[in-house]
């Protein structure tokens, strides 16, 4: 089928193109509403992987960025590309030669290098496992063992945050906060033990705006109390009480990315001790 878009971008990499993604999209953003088409094709370790990738760029011209590390590869991704008439950018070298010189050392050139099994990328599964497994205060009496704990009332974006820090190796909890109910005695065991505590919320219309979406999702009733705009908005001022009462620190999320709490919540840590630079 014939892509739709009229502008082309081809994110070509040797492993996931984790990377590229990031680079692009965050690239992309400053650009309004403008959206290529974007063409990913990653794990390219061989000539025929590379060629693949050349026949998307042929079909469909556009800027190519990539990240690959094979001399050979490299080079006939070049030349290629400008058989093609196209550019072609190498996303990381810049960043690469500088921390050479700085550190007065070669890199080291091999495919998938930053996601090799490390004691590190262990550890951010033992995160990722720990946020699932304690989702919504499972397993309250063992909260201590959490490095933070994330506190609020429902859809503030606790959970998805959660799993965001554990691929920092941050080992994140979350307990809900239910009105008229007094969390779980273990939330205030591991808050009297210095586990750092913080509290998420949002404003009522953006809090019943996503509720009501939810319930629809759902196929529930949208009348239920859960979405009712009166009802949250006493839920989000006795929660603000909550944390005030119990020194808490807040990050309202209502026009927060998942990745712009997150580097908040790192800043809260690093300023605590509980993280280093």
């Amino acid at each position: 089928m014939p892509h739709r878009a009229s502008v082309h971008i081809h994110l070509i990499s040797d492993s996931t193109g984790e990377t590229l993604h990031l680079m692009s999209r965050a690239a992309l953003a400053l650009f309004g509403d403008s959206q290529p088409g974007v063409h990913v094709t990653v794990f390219v370790r061989s000539v025929d992987d590379l060629d693949t990738a050349i026949e998307k760029v042929r079909a469909y011209p556009g800027l190519v960025i990539f990240t690959l590390t094979e001399y050979r590869i490299r080079t006939r991704l070049l030349v290629a590309c400008d058989e093609i008439g196209v550019v072609a950018v190498p996303a990381l070298d810049h960043v690469i030669s500088a921390v050479s010189e700085h550190l007065g050392q070669d890199p080291c050139y091999r495919p998938g290098m930053q996601h090799r099994v490390t004691n590190d990328y262990l550890q951010r599964v033992a995160a990722l496992d720990f946020a699932i497994s304690y989702d919504d205060g499972a397993q309250n009496a063992r909260l201590m063992a959490a490095d933070l704990i994330l506190v609020g009332v429902s859809r503030t974006s606790k959970t998805p945050t959660c799993i965001y820090l554990a691929h920092r190796g941050i080992k994140a909890a979350n307990v809900p906060l239910v009105p008229g109910t007094e969390p779980n005695e273990a939330l205030f065991q591991a808050l009297g033990h210095g586990v750092p505590v913080i509290g998420l919320t949002a404003s009522p219309n953006r809090l019943s705006q996503i509720r009501t979406q939810r319930l629809e999702t759902l196929g529930m009733d949208r009348d239920t109390d859960y979405a009712e705009l009166d009802l949250i908005r006493s839920e989000v001022a006795e929660a603000r009480l909550f944390f005030e009462r119990h020194e808490i620190p807040v990050i309202d999320v209502t026009r927060r990315s998942i990745e712009e709490t997150s580097a908040e919540i790192l800043v809260i840590l690093r300023e605590r001790g509980r993280l280093d630079d």
